[in-house]
């Protein structure tokens, strides 16, 4: 009688696969891994926070910069002022001839000479005056032309003939706005009487060269510089505020994308395509979940939040520090139906990174492949052994 001793062969390729189950090849770690990893040695690592309509009603509160709630109160300038650095001309009419700026009279001539002087193009000094003949300095930046003219009139009189003064800005430094970045002709933009709005002075400067859902829009003014896409401008009409003296614009192309990795239909950098998505969205962009490998319970988001949301979101958490951000992963269970609602209102913001796991049955699947390919040889010899006894 013959003998099959083939199992004990086996048990060697079996042991070898069960004990490489923790070191299966993996993409990440799975849902549960995401979770008992937060705390390592007694140290808090990231915040671990589910999604649910609270969560949802707190992340929403990390509202964008908007340029109207910034400088949105200040509308045109009623008056451009004349600044310091601006070219100035001068004309000067008198009301007869021969006076200090109107030609003398020519004897046997039926004309009475030229009533009237232009005075060059001169710069407002950095003492903020002007030169004008028999007035001497006259005080232009801070006021409206109107005010210089009458400071002018008002030195002149009783020296010329009842002289009447016009005062042009024909180069308005101080009364511009720096365009620059992304528009087709960087330039300084001088404001009109009018007041000019945001998208008439970089339409002055030529437009925007990069497409509109990829473009940003920084303005700086004093102390403080905002940025928002360049669609909320086109968009909303209160963002396409008035400009002021000494404004900067900086036009910039920063394509808005997230990071898809795990268990999705493709592992890339994605583009929004838009000025801003959800985490639903995302994951049809991302080619959702894969059927064969993704864990619908373990779909993260993981990102950086701003004091202000990471302290309503967990107001104990050592992590969270004045003025610093605090790095939190987002976790939504797709098997839960409401979810589905939720992840139609979540916000995706640029460099999220959206982390699938793979199904804890992935891994007993490729433990099997493991064995069977280990065990095949080791079977093989057996039958072998066998059919020769």
């Amino acid at each position: 009688m013959r003998k099959v001793s083939g199992w004990p062969l086996l048990l060697p390729a079996v042991a070898l696969s069960l004990s490489g189950c923790e070191s299966l090849p993996q993409v990440g770690p799975n849902a549960q891994e995401v979770v008992s990893q937060s705390v390592e040695q007694n140290t808090q690592r990231y915040e671990v926070v589910d999604i649910d309509n609270a969560v949802l009603d707190v992340v929403r509160l990390r509202a964008q910069d908007t340029l109207y709630t910034s400088f949105g109160h200040s509308g045109p300038a009623r008056s451009p002022l004349v600044g310091v650095g601006d070219f100035v001309a001068v004309n000067i009419w008198e009301a007869g001839a021969g006076g200090l700026f109107s030609a003398p009279v020519v004897a046997g001539s039926f004309t009475t000479g030229s009533k009237t002087a232009t005075i060059p193009d001169q710069v407002v000094k950095p003492s903020g005056t002007i030169s004008i003949p028999y007035a001497g300095e006259v005080q232009a930046a801070g006021r409206t032309t109107e005010a210089i003219q009458d400071e002018i009139v008002k030195a002149l009189t009783g020296k010329a003939i009842q002289p009447q003064v016009l005062v042009t800005v024909t180069k308005p430094v101080s009364s511009t706005v720096t365009v620059t970045g992304e528009v087709v002709q960087g330039a300084r933009v001088p404001l009109t009487a009018k007041g000019d709005r945001l998208l008439d002075v970089i339409a002055t400067a030529g437009g925007v060269r990069a497409p509109v859902n990829e473009t940003f829009i920084q303005l700086s003014r004093g102390n403080r510089t905002v940025r928002v896409s360049m669609e909320r401008v086109v968009s909303d009409p209160r963002e396409n505020v008035y400009m002021q003296p000494g404004d900067v614009l900086t036009v910039v192309r920063d394509p808005q994308v997230f990071l898809a990795y795990g268990a999705t239909g493709a592992n890339a950098e994605v583009p929004f395509n838009s000025s801003g998505i959800t985490l639903a969205t995302a994951l049809v962009k991302a080619g959702g979940l894969q059927d064969n490998r993704s864990d619908p319970s373990g779909v993260f988001v993981i990102r950086y939040e701003p004091e202000f949301i990471a302290r309503k979101l967990r107001p104990g958490s050592p992590l969270v520090v004045p003025g610093g951000l605090t790095p939190v992963v987002y976790r939504l269970n797709l098997r839960d139906t409401n979810s589905l609602f939720v992840a139609q209102h979540f916000p995706i913001f640029n460099r999220d990174v959206i982390y699938v796991t793979n199904a804890p049955i992935t891994d007993v699947q490729k433990a099997m492949q493991i064995f069977v390919l280990v065990s095949s040889p080791a079977t093989t010899g057996a039958s072998l052994y066998t059919s020769m006894k």
